[in-house]
């Protein structure tokens, strides 16, 4: 019973992660609430499932990979909570439930090897994965291409020049208004942010089929997907706290961007990111 009670957990982790972006990034109360209840619910189920895990082994160690992976992630969430109840810090919850899931996700697959149902259902997957990585890197480009013009939008503006006293801004009449552009860019990064991280839960999921196993986690390409989305995670919380818009909005955005470009090309020399045979 205690994998039932672990992959309940999990989806209720899962839950509290969709809760915690918009409770974070845009201060709202209710989204804080759900996120709260969601995370103290799954910490519920986490712990029942811990406790019966280790009882039914018949000791109170962790021995397996699938054992420390649960109780490492049971300290990561306690952790959380823990931090939340004294200093009401539930913007820690965008790094700590996230992470908690991905501990938890794997162990609650089964202590075995996980086969899919089929070769269709895991071709499906796969196609899903591809298709969120593709739409995350598509949406950081447009978001990098609308703060790119809003520097050529600034520049032209602050120039206080017309089409008829410059030819050469003459082309660019047509670019958008600085605030539409602005919040163009803004809107592609949010965007593409939850695609970039159903893209790496997928891809988590798959590789658990594989032979690779543990492995995973040790290809730099993986390691640097997931730095990748820390960043992602970090431009968003700064252009939502600090407030930044336009030159230093299109040079964080354009960091990321590289970055990104720079996982993207790992994987054509990862030796662990290759889905072989199985």
């Amino acid at each position: 019973m205690f994998l039932l009670w672990l992959r309940v957990a999990a989806i209720l982790y899962a839950t509290a992660c969709a809760a915690v972006f918009p409770a974070v990034l845009y201060d709202q109360l209710r989204w804080r609430k759900i996120c709260v209840h969601l995370g103290g619910m799954a910490f519920f189920f986490h712990f029942v499932s811990v406790v019966e895990m280790l009882v039914l082994a018949h000791r109170w160690m962790p021995v397996h990979v699938y054992e420390i992976e649960s109780l490492l992630g049971f300290a990561f969430a306690g952790l959380f909570f823990l931090v939340w109840w004294i200093y009401d810090a539930i913007s820690l919850g965008i790094f700590a439930l996230p992470a908690t899931f991905f501990l938890v996700l794997f162990p609650s697959l089964g202590p075995g090897h996980y086969v899919f149902p089929s070769e269709g259902v895991r071709t499906s997957w796969l196609v899903a994965h591809i298709i969120a990585l593709m739409l995350a890197y598509a949406a950081l480009c447009f978001s990098l291409l609308a703060s790119l013009m809003y520097l050529v939008q600034e520049r032209r503006i602050k120039s206080k020049l017309t089409a008829r006293e410059s030819s050469r801004w003459l082309p660019l009449e047509w670019l958008p208004p600085l605030d539409t552009l602005e919040r163009l860019a803004l809107a592609t990064l949010e965007f593409g942010f939850p695609c970039m991280t159903v893209g790496l839960v997928i891809g988590s999921v798959l590789v658990q089929e594989t032979t690779v196993g543990a492995a995973f986690f040790l290809d730099p390409k993986i390691v640097a997907s997931f730095v990748s989305w820390i960043v992602y995670v970090l431009l968003l919380l700064i252009r939502r706290s600090a407030g930044l818009r336009g030159r230093k909005a299109a040079y964080v955005s354009g960091a990321v961007l590289v970055i990104m470009m720079a996982v993207w090309i790992a994987n054509f020399f990862s030796q662990v990111h290759r889905f072989g045979p199985r």
